[in-house]
């Protein structure tokens, strides 16, 4: 099982944050190693949306569909795979901070079936530094507009 949080704190209103990370179209501008996105389902996001994602990870070309299957506006948004490698479940919560800032927590938990424990910790090990990435870019991003 791998199971990774990362977190950061933005100098942007939850609302921008929550806004601007839950919307998978621009999921591509602050993740490290997400290409694409491509709706399955008609827009808005919502309970049941379908997205996929088209990445690259430890070096090989990965497509996967994330389904939604939590989302409380402003506060949290869950979506776990619907197809792809292996299951993984992705989970954004944002909470306010003092002085009108967010802190945004990235979380990551899967199971990769047909790998060693070894291999397994070396994937936690670069999921954690993806997202540590990401949520610089995420805070870059935001924080200059």
């Amino acid at each position: 099982m791998v199971d990774v949080k990362t977190e950061n704190t933005i100098k942007c209103p939850i609302t921008q944050v929550s806004e601007y990370a839950s919307n998978p179209d621009n999921a591509p501008e602050w993740y490290v190693n997400i290409h694409s996105a491509e709706w399955k389902t008609p827009k808005p996001i919502k309970i049941g949306s379908q997205i996929a994602f088209k990445a690259k990870f430890l070096g090989r070309e990965l497509t996967y569909v994330y389904e939604i299957v939590e989302l409380i506006l402003g506060s949290k948004l869950v979506m776990k795979t619907a197809n792809g490698p292996f299951s993984m479940e992705t989970i954004y919560t944002w909470h306010p901070v003092e002085g009108n800032q967010t802190k945004m927590v990235l979380r990551n938990k899967g199971n990769p079936t047909g790998f060693s424990k070894f291999f397994t910790s070396f994937m936690a090990t670069m999921m954690r530094r993806a997202n540590r990435k990401d949520l610089k870019k995420i805070k870059e991003i935001l924080e200059s507009h």
